[in-house]
């Protein structure tokens, strides 16, 4: 008979267990992997990817992971049922958070069951509750696993030991079911909102320090750590930050670029939007590919563009980065809708712009996993990859400029 397990086992550690799947029938060894479970079998050994991994179920001492590559159903495992159960949760999250791009250590950490809507979709799970310096983060062991944007919410409620955030008027989230870590969790929301608020003023404050304690508090309302937002709403707000906003922009390689979206749609509806490069942990992102040096950069703002076709139909989104390229996506006919769902989507990957426009193909390879899983449980993500259109390469002036109206002509 085994001996009862511990709750802690060695990396490298072997389960034993009856297989059941369309690949391997049969006793099998599992080992929990950083990035897979490796099971090894007689005359096989193969990987489930947590990137494939689409359910965790535990009934009845079986175990089944349902992946992209079918179901495996583990059982005769005895008292080890439970801790392997557990090994490959943590494993999971793991994977997920790295994913989500979540970065330091959660605030709040507890149980609860979560229920959203999203675009009229409706879940509940029971699932762990992260709470982090900007955001809420909910992992149950399947594709519903959440990370909420701290900067994006327009409401949150506090009911009888219920706690909802609005992000959009169809997009809640609402946690329940934490007993005592209630209070603790909707503590930290608050001063998490009141911190971000905070950091965005003094972002909008440094790039244009003229502006009024009225004015700055709006502009850093509709422009949430940067959020893009259109000239017509800055300049109705703060035309000094507006003319800001141009100034840097006239010192980066956009800066013709801007001109010519000025001649080709109206002013007044171009968005943008900045991101402060900082070395702290929450606003340091990797360069990309041709991305400025700290020699060449015209300031320590990141900043972005995106201009409709004179229809709507289409949008053209410019990084001012060197050696960038133009991107042309479909709005589906409400670009204002596109505009936040590309701020949503460029947030919650961390500003790897390259996810955007990635090929699905790409997207798949080994080494762009975490792209692959956030792509996944990230509706925004995912809206904006679909109405990709193509890009338009800076090879001069007039060839940018026609090659942009054929896209934006839908041809």
């Amino acid at each position: 008979m085994a001996s009862a397990p511990k709750d802690e086992q060695k990396p490298g550690f072997k389960y034993t267990a009856q297989l059941e799947s369309s690949l391997v029938k049969g006793e099998v060894k599992m080992e929990v992997g950083e990035n897979a479970l490796i099971v090894t079998a007689l005359f096989d050994v193969f990987e489930i990817p947590y990137a494939e991994l689409n359910a965790l179920l535990l009934a009845n001492y079986v175990i089944t992971v349902k992946a992209d590559s079918g179901d495996y159903a583990f059982s005769k495992m005895g008292s080890w049922c439970q801790p392997f159960y557990d090994k490959l949760y943590e494993a999971y999250n793991k994977a997920v958070l790295r994913s989500l791009f979540v970065k330091g250590s959660p605030i709040v950490r507890t149980n609860g069951e979560v229920r959203f809507t999203e675009s009229g979709a409706k879940s509940s799970n029971a699932a762990p509750v992260h709470v982090y310096g900007n955001s809420v983060v909910s992992l149950p062991p399947n594709l519903e696993a959440r990370r909420v944007p701290l900067c994006f919410l327009t409401g949150m409620e506090k009911g009888s030991y219920e706690l909802t955030l609005k992000v959009d008027a169809d997009e809640t989230y609402t946690y329940s079911k934490m007993g005592y870590d209630f209070e603790p969790v909707a503590d930290a929301v608050e001063k998490d909102l009141r911190e971000i608020r905070d950091r965005s003023l003094a972002d909008v404050k440094e790039i244009c320090p003229s502006l009024t304690s009225m004015q700055a508090s709006q502009i850093a309302k509709i422009m949430p750590k940067g959020a893009a937002a259109s000239f017509g709403q800055i300049t109705a707000i703060a035309p000094p930050f507006a003319a800001a906003m141009e100034e840097r922009i006239s010192k980066t390689r956009a800066a013709e670029t801007y001109k010519a979206f000025k001649e080709m749609c109206n002013p007044s509806q171009i968005y943008v939007g900045f991101k402060k490069k900082e070395g702290s942990a929450e606003n340091t992102t990797e360069a990309s590919e041709g991305e400025e040096t700290e020699a060449q950069k015209p300031n320590d703002f990141l900043l972005w563009l995106i201009a409709p076709s004179q229809d709507g139909r289409f949008v053209a989104v410019e990084f001012a980065v060197t050696d960038a390229a133009t991107f042309v996506y479909r709005t589906g006919g409400d670009f204002n809708r596109f505009a936040r769902q590309l701020n949503r989507a460029l947030e919650a990957i961390d500003f790897k712009r390259e996810v955007i426009w990635m090929s699905d193909a790409d997207l798949r390879k080994p080494e762009n996993v975490d792209y692959f899983m956030a792509a996944k449980r990230t509706a925004a993500l995912r809206y904006v990859r679909s109405s990709f259109v193509g890009r338009v390469i800076h090879l001069g002036a007039e060839a940018w400029k026609n090659n942009l109206k054929e896209l934006w002509s839908g041809k």
